[in-house]
């Protein structure tokens, strides 16, 4: 992806910058517009919901913010993160399965720290903790053939906690789960950011989801409005307001 062109010195402490990116798939009258022109920055400590229902965008969004696909047009850059963003800058827990069939659950979870040149034996030593977090440590010798849905996706979760990222962008994070499991994948997401000093970035269509972050960015068919104050969640898990962080946003 190409930085935006004369980006300021104030774009420092910004760890994703997104002007005016749209993603088309398709051309001609075939041509289906995922993501109108967005414009949003998240910057370290943004606790940031978008909500939206299925076929949004919402997913097509959190892949152009991680750097996964690239914009059909606008610009998306990481001035805080250096171009490229890493997987252990960026740590994505994306909706659909996305456990290797032949690892078992500690090997899937360690899997991007020993890509990423961690010892073997930190690197289970960390996946393990992690996998302990969203409670499922005592599955660590299970293949995900012997996982259910929701398991699996906790141990997704896991994968990408146990990296230690400056971002966590969850795509529907509680999607597969029951309403106690989601709970508590949301804790351990929150407390986790909260330890790192990380930024959050989940999307979902779920308002009790949403409620537990600080900023809500409603998005429909498409289009992106940035900077809705969510109500503040009580208890301590309740992450402190997030600044303002988008300049402009498109509106449905």
């Amino acid at each position: 992806m190409n930085a935006p062109s004369g980006a300021d010195t104030t774009l420092i402490d910004t760890l994703i910058d997104c002007r005016d990116a749209a993603r088309t798939y398709g051309q001609g009258e075939r041509a289906v517009v995922a993501v109108h022109g967005a414009t949003c920055q998240v910057r370290a400590g943004d606790r940031i919901a978008i909500m939206g229902p299925s076929g949004s965008g919402k997913s097509t969004l959190l892949h152009l913010m991680a750097g996964l696909e690239r914009p059909t047009s606008g610009e998306i850059a990481w001035p805080a993160l250096g171009r490229p963003a890493t997987a252990r800058d960026i740590g994505v827990v994306f909706q659909s399965p996305s456990l290797i069939p032949a690892l078992d659950v500690v090997e899937n979870a360690a899997l991007p720290l020993a890509l990423s040149g961690t010892s073997e034996s930190e690197a289970r030593r960390r996946a393990l903790s992690a996998l302990d977090a969203v409670g499922v440590a005592d599955l660590a010798d299970k293949l995900p053939e012997e996982l259910s849905g929701g398991q699996a996706q906790r141990v997704a979760v896991a994968r990408v906690l146990a990296l230690r990222p400056r971002v966590v962008l969850a795509d529907e994070p509680t999607g597969q789960l029951d309403r106690a499991t989601g709970r508590h994948v949301v804790d351990v997401l929150l407390d986790t950011a909260a330890e790192l000093g990380a930024a959050l970035v989940v999307t979902t269509h779920d308002p009790t989801v949403g409620e537990r972050l600080t900023e809500r960015w409603p998005m429909h068919e498409g289009r992106l409005a940035t900077t809705v104050p969510a109500p503040a969640a009580p208890g301590p898990r309740t992450a402190p307001r997030a600044r303002p962080n988008a300049t402009r946003g498109e509106t449905s």
